[in-house]
């Protein structure tokens, strides 16, 4: 009996090892798709916490080396990950946040009480000016969310007057006074942030007569013309959409969207963001198909309302959201950066590059010290969170032409409940002219094994960089050696197969070579 057990058992390993060879990603070079436009890889910083202050901007007088009160070391961590975009001032503070208050002498600058964010007081530090020296050291184009939850409309172009106006006019000679000739350059404005909720509790039809209403006033040079961007849906909510769409025709580019992903699925009661179980890890990375399923939705409804394709959607607030860190306030939003939070990185990569056709920008929230971070920092010292490295390892796909990629016999990765497919691909042509592939084994436990082909044949090599860790909680922590760092990833063909062994849990981006 024991002999038969045990030959029972090596047949379903074998059989197991013979699935899991028949896996295969074939790129489809040949059917080259929309453009994935760098700014899907956009960063959003927000009046929040330490996610500017302290976290970015030190003031020029600090000891922590900076440039103009800029800290060095953050900005040279987020040149290096190419930061194509970054989304402010907010964000729920942006219609509190009124222009005037952030310009002029620092010293003389109103002080402020943040109300959306921990009650702690605002300086007005960091303002207009401040944030277009921080956009043109990083070599990044801007975006700027105006107040139309408790501003007015004459705020809104006055603003956008000042940063564009070429003249003679007061408000134009109050830039120059303030230290700044030349014309800032402006890619993005927003009228409102979360008009549903904390940006004024609007019903969709009301927000779009009210976007008619200020964006008759948008007025700048037409070669400094930004696109404007009206307040959309959250979560899987489509309606928005559908009526602003519908309603709104002058000075409207795109549609401004916002989901995030907590392990419970519920706001009350997230889930931590470390010391976790398996079902909340599969939960967190199934959700991104909400996603995924939201903007095929928007799609549907744009390709109708838009046909010629006109419209823009911007998703710009997504991430990872967990329970405040013990300790912490908790209007700061102080939360641990693991594995975890890599993978549903890249796993949004994928579905934003999916919908590249009409998805042409994304916003993580945040940048530092706050959400799904890229940088956490600790006086003069910072680290390098795993979603960090996320964002470095799809830097090729920046700009890149999309190419069809399929999985024939994906596995399917189950705890609970709780079911996704195990495997998720990507694939483009980069600027370069190389072709890349980016892989995500959302399997905790499982590595995969999987044949790679560019149309019927197989690459000879691949070489890139693999992200992974022992633990699905596993971090990278001020004073402690790195646990998440990007691993050489390389493979060759044998008698014209190709095959990867992708560890569990795991992000792999290649180069094909030959």
């Amino acid at each position: 009996m024991k002999k038969q057990l045990l030959a029972l058992a090596a047949t379903l390993v074998v059989g197991v090892q013979a699935l899991a060879a028949d896996v295969k990603v074939v790129v489809s070079a040949d059917q080259p798709g929309p453009v994935i436009h760098r700014n899907i890889y956009g960063q959003f910083a927000e009046h929040l916490g330490t996610g500017i202050y302290e976290g970015m901007w030190v003031g020029p007088e600090s000891k922590i080396p900076n440039v103009r009160g800029w800290r060095k070391d953050v900005v040279a961590a987020l040149k290096d990950l190419k930061v194509p975009l970054v989304r402010w001032p907010g964000g729920c503070f942006a219609d509190e946040y009124h222009w005037r208050d952030g310009i002029g002498p620092r010293s003389k600058r109103p002080v402020k009480v943040n109300t959306h964010w921990g009650g702690v007081p605002e300086n007005n530090a960091v303002g207009t000016h401040e944030f277009f020296d921080l956009v043109e050291q990083l070599g990044a184009e801007a975006y700027v969310n105006a107040n139309m939850g408790t501003g007015s409309p004459q705020e809104a172009a006055e603003w956008l007057e000042y940063m564009t106006g070429e003249g003679n006019a007061t408000i134009v000679e109050q830039r120059r006074k303030n230290g700044r000739d030349k014309p800032f350059r402006i890619h993005y404005y927003a009228l409102g942030n979360e008009t549903w909720g904390c940006g004024g509790n609007m019903r969709p039809e009301y927000y779009a007569d009210l976007y008619r209403h200020w964006a008759t006033f948008l007025k700048t040079p037409a070669h400094n013309r930004p696109k404007f961007i009206a307040s959309g849906g959250n979560d899987t909510d489509t309606t928005w959409t559908d009526v602003l769409s519908k309603n709104i025709r002058h000075n409207f580019d795109g549609i401004a969207h916002h989901a995030y992903t907590f392990p419970t699925g519920r706001f009350e009661g997230k889930g931590p963001a470390a010391g976790f179980p398996e079902s909340d890890w599969i939960s967190m990375l199934s959700q991104v198909k909400k996603i995924d399923d939201t903007l095929a939705k928007s799609r549907v409804i744009l390709d109708k309302n838009d046909p010629a394709k006109r419209l823009e959607v911007y998703f710009d607030e997504w991430g990872s959201w967990y329970d405040p860190e013990p300790g912490s306030n908790p209007g700061f939003l102080v939360q641990r950066n693991t594995l975890r939070d890599a993978l549903l990185a890249a796993l949004h990569f994928h579905v934003f590059h999916a919908h590249a056709e009409r998805v042409k920008m994304s916003n993580v929230a945040q940048m530092v010290n706050v959400l799904q971070a890229m940088i956490l920092t600790s006086k003069d010292k910072l680290v390098l969170t795993p979603t960090y490295h996320a964002f470095k390892l799809y830097t090729p796909f920046q700009d890149a032409t999309s190419l069809p990629a399929r999985i024939e016999n994906n596995p399917v990765y189950k705890v609970g409940a709780t079911e996704m497919p195990g495997l998720s691909a990507t694939a483009g042509r980069g600027k370069d002219g190389k072709l890349y592939v980016g892989l995500v084994n959302s399997n905790a436990n499982q590595p995969a094994e999987l044949t790679l082909q560019v149309g019927t044949s197989a690459p000879k090599s691949v070489k890139g960089q693999l992200l992974t860790a022992g633990a699905m909680d596993a971090q990278n922590e001020l004073g402690k050696p790195a646990q998440v760092v990007p691993q050489a990833f390389e493979a060759q063909a044998v008698d014209g197969k190709l095959t990867l062994k992708l560890p569990a849990k795991s992000i792999v981006v290649v180069a094909i070579e030959g």
